[in-house]
């Protein structure tokens, strides 16, 4: 049952897996201890003096229907404190309630003349009429915590088997409630307003900026949970999503307010799934079949158009990313607000075509991607890049073939209790098949291709997108002709494996500077390609890994075209050491630096018949481990007896001598010891899907894992040169 005081604010908006068995006892290495949450306030810090008037602002976007509250809608208060630019991360103003009524802030605002108004008078203002960012959350205990989860068993290495158990523990240091006593409940009249929707039960956040609990990142936390037979906590998490459900007819892309113009990556059905089959608590179906229907209808509804295909002049019945929205997001309000006002990113944009931009980048977030050059019609470094955005004129591989597993699940949840039901979305997940094939498929070069409604044809930007389709169960027929073309569709994997020291990155353009493209790589990416490549039927996997010819690298492999760089137009692999400031050769095979005899670099060993995919898997299963632990190691992570602390020296290099380590949110393809970058925001720790994946890594491969060769953060002479470990 949903709390009183939310369903009065909610109304506002209506117009193959296996139980585990018992676990083996280690050594416990796990810090369970329920944390003691410091509510930070973060200090304004503007970077003009405080007695600097603020600058002029452009015209307040349209008032958006779809935003509850006063103070942190777009708006003249919400643009005004964005303008005086008084905190790093945007986040931090809308994530702070309120300390007076929202009439009394408003009367305090308006008080000001926005013509001379200065930062000092906004500093002031902030610090006296909001609170503490993430003050209505309060740290929760799991109940029925096991520090020993039976997974553990399967990981044999000890140093590996000790930071698996570390990162289990780390679901005690997510857990969150809601701190019912200071949610704002009341929007017009009440004490105080605020952002968070409350949720009834516990969930796991992310960690860093992402406070609350987020839709798409959720899934991956629950593969973690369920490896830690958390079982209770992944039943929290459902409900909390269906109680959303009722709320709002869909699920929000997190837990605030200002994310409910969007959702994101539809996979509630696959986390209830996932849950019956590992649990067989069925009782869960009762509630979650009917709000599955709802969910699945608002996508049918909101974000699903009619496409007819040039190539066979059939429709089809498709989705993509489209927000209704008209001005900043709330949350990165300046960030989007320059994109479309700041001179230095072109011609002045009308309001028009502002309004039109802060609709594709409110898409943008709800596709998970944001940002990448994929959906960009003109790729360029920073805002201009993201100036020709272009996500809702893009029929997309990930969310259609999210939404066809959605359905196929659907229908075998429903089984023999509605077969009319379970017709009706095996239909539905036909015909969304059949537009992927169609569409996105390229035989040519073994590849799926988002589908660009402005261009009428699929676009050639090649992204991992493409395994998306595979990883659901959609395997074209050329892929299943052949072992050779079956490599082929993987060949980018073997590619980076070979050619980079790190993970499969999202794409192979590296000159955007946006966080969904090189060189950054992504936990839930890995995982798509380690189940895609399970996805084969065993008769396409058996070959031994293909070796390029005599003068030619791994980039020979891949099939021509899929790509669409040339091998030297790909990301360039840095040296480390003295050398840092060079990249190893770009092509030919001096530049598969990480090739060994029978596996790669941090691969793993090797096995006596080892097929293709089986080799494909455990490398990236072992390269994934090796990012996170490295990089864990490299920020002042160590565990007693087997991984001792590196020197304050070295740490001093990462800003990490007080640290214990980090789990990132994003990795780089380039290195095995750091985070990713760029993006809008910076880093974040936490790190709920780096962790999920991690465990559901080490049950699935832990006897194929190896302790990783981490490089050193100062290189010995000697190895200066290495392109690989120092």
């Amino acid at each position: 049952m949903v709390t009183p005081k939310w369903v009065a604010l909610a109304s506002l908006l209506r117009p193959a897996l296996a139980a585990p068995q018992a676990p083996t006892t280690t050594t416990n290495f796990v810090e369970t201890s329920v944390p003691t949450l410091t509510i930070s306030t973060s200090v304004p810090s503007p970077t003009v003096p405080l007695t600097a008037t603020l600058p002029s602002q452009a015209p307040l976007p349209p008032v958006q229907s779809w935003c509850i509250g006063q103070i942190f809608c777009p708006g003249a208060v919400l643009q005004t404190v964005n303008i005086a630019q008084l905190y790093s991360d945007p986040k931090t103003f809308v994530d702070k309630p309120t300390s007076k009524s929202a009439q009394q802030v408003l009367a305090d605002f308006a008080a000001f003349n926005l013509t001379t108004v200065t930062e000092g008078d906004l500093v002031n203002f902030v610090d006296n009429d909001f609170l503490g960012e993430g003050l209505e959350l309060e740290a929760a205990v799991l109940t029925n915590f096991n520090t020993n989860p039976a997974f553990l068993s399967n990981v044999t290495d000890p140093l590996l088997n000790a930071f698996a158990q570390i990162v289990d523990g780390y679901w005690t240091q997510l857990a969150r409630n809601t701190n019912q006593s200071a949610v704002c409940d009341d929007y017009t009249n009440g004490e105080c307003e605020g952002t968070l929707i409350p949720l009834n039960h516990t969930f796991i956040i992310p960690g860093g900026r992402f406070r609350e609990q987020y839709y798409w990142d959720s899934y991956w936390i629950i593969q973690g949970l369920l490896k830690s037979e958390l079982y209770s906590t992944v039943n929290a998490t459902l409900q909390n999503f269906m109680d959303e459900i009722d709320d709002f007819g869909f699920i929000p892309n997190g837990g605030r307010t200002y994310y409910l113009d969007r959702s994101q990556p539809p996979l509630l059905v696959n986390m209830v799934y996932d849950y019956v089959v590992v649990t067989n608590d069925t009782s869960v179906l009762q509630r979650a079949l009917p709000l599955a229907e709802i969910e699945l209808a608002w996508w049918a509804s909101n974000r699903t158009i009619e496409v007819t295909s040039p190539y066979t002049n059939q429709s089809y019945m498709l989705a993509r990313y489209s927000v209704n929205n008209t001005a900043p997001r709330p949350e990165s309000y300046i960030t989007d607000y320059l994109i479309a006002n700041d001179p230095a990113n072109g011609t002045t944009l009308t309001q028009q075509e502002a309004e039109a931009l802060y609709g594709e980048l409110a898409s943008g977030a709800e596709s998970g991607w944001d940002f990448t050059a994929r959906f960009e019609m003109l790729p360029q470094f920073g805002d201009p890049g993201l100036r020709t955005y272009n996500i809702q004129n893009t029929i997309p591989i990930c969310l259609n073939s999210i939404l066809y597993r959605a359905h196929t699940l659907l229908a075998d949840l429903y089984g023999d209790t509605n077969s009319t039901a379970s017709a009706a979305h095996l239909q539905t997940a036909a015909n969304i098949r059949a537009g992927i094939l169609d569409l996105m498929w390229d035989a040519s070069k073994l590849a799926f291709y988002d589908f660009n409604l402005t261009s009428n044809a699929r676009n050639s930007f090649f992204s991992a997108a493409t395994y998306y389709p595979v990883w659901v169960g959609i395997i074209p027929d050329e892929v299943l002709s052949s072992q050779s073309n079956a490599f082929g569709y993987f060949a980018a994997v073997n590619l980076v494996m070979n050619k980079y020291n790190g993970t499969v990155p999202t794409t192979f353009v590296d000159w955007t500077g946006q966080q969904w493209d090189a060189p950054n790589t992504w936990a839930p990416h890995q995982y798509i390609i380690l189940e895609a490549l399970n996805a084969l039927p065993p008769n396409l996997t058996t070959n031994a890994l293909p070796t390029p010819g005599s003068g030619q690298s791994a980039y020979a492999l891949v099939p021509s075209g899929q790509l669409n760089l040339t091998e030297s137009q790909l990301p360039g692999q840095p040296l480390r050491g003295a050398q840092a400031s060079q990249n190893v050769t770009a092509t030919g095979p001096g530049s598969d630096i990480n090739t060994l005899n029978g596996t790669v670099v941090n691969g793993g060993n090797s096995s006596l018949g080892e097929g293709w995919a089986a080799t494909l898997g455990r490398e990236v299963a072992n390269r994934y481990f090796t990012s996170v632990l490295c990089s864990w190691h490299a920020t002042g992570g160590s565990i007693p007896g087997l991984l001792p602390r590196l020197p304050n020296s070295e740490l001093n290099l990462t800003g990490s001598v007080n640290n214990t380590g980090n789990m990132y949110e994003k990795f780089s393809m380039l290195n095995v010891d750091s985070s990713g970058s760029g993006g809008e925001y910076t880093v974040q720790a936490g790190f709920g899907w780096t962790n999920g994946v991690l465990l559901w890594v080490a049950a699935n491969y832990g006897q194929l894992l190896v302790a990783p060769v981490c490089p050193a953060l100062v290189p010995s002479a000697g190895s200066a040169s290495s392109g690989a470990v120092a």
